[in-house]
């Protein structure tokens, strides 16, 4: 990503990271397509996804460091993952970018890069 370096650098990297799962989170839990696939103490599945999105945005590789191989197709397949669910999902989070003062040009590279993976773990028609 030339013109930002990184969408980890882009969006003003750890503390940038963090509020956007802050600010995911409630929109994921409160929509009627996503929120009862998510546990009820929503504290762990937020640090994975901040772990996640810091190294999938090309910063530190935490995730990978703490977990593993990432393997989110795999870890998703519990889960049915609809293309409307996929798309909920990626709403949650274009919502959230904005929230957080992401620009529209920023935000909407991010969101077509995180629809590639989002797309992917759908496994259900």
């Amino acid at each position: 990503m030339s013109k930002y370096g990184t969408i980890y650098e882009a969006l003003g990297g750890a503390p940038a990271v963090r509020r956007l799962v802050e600010a995911f989170y409630p929109r994921v839990q409160k929509h009627p397509l996503i929120g009862p696939l998510f546990p009820e103490d929503i504290n762990p599945v937020m640090e994975k996804q901040y772990m996640f999105l810091t190294q999938f945005f090309g910063g530190p590789s935490l995730y990978s460091d703490e977990y593993g191989h990432p393997m989110m197709r795999a870890r998703h397949l519990a889960f049915e993952v609809t293309k409307e669910r996929a798309e909920a999902w990626l709403g949650c989070m274009e919502e959230a970018l904005e929230e957080i003062g992401v620009e529209p040009e920023l935000r909407q590279f991010t969101i077509q890069r995180l629809s590639g993976p989002a797309f992917h773990f759908v496994n259900t028609p």
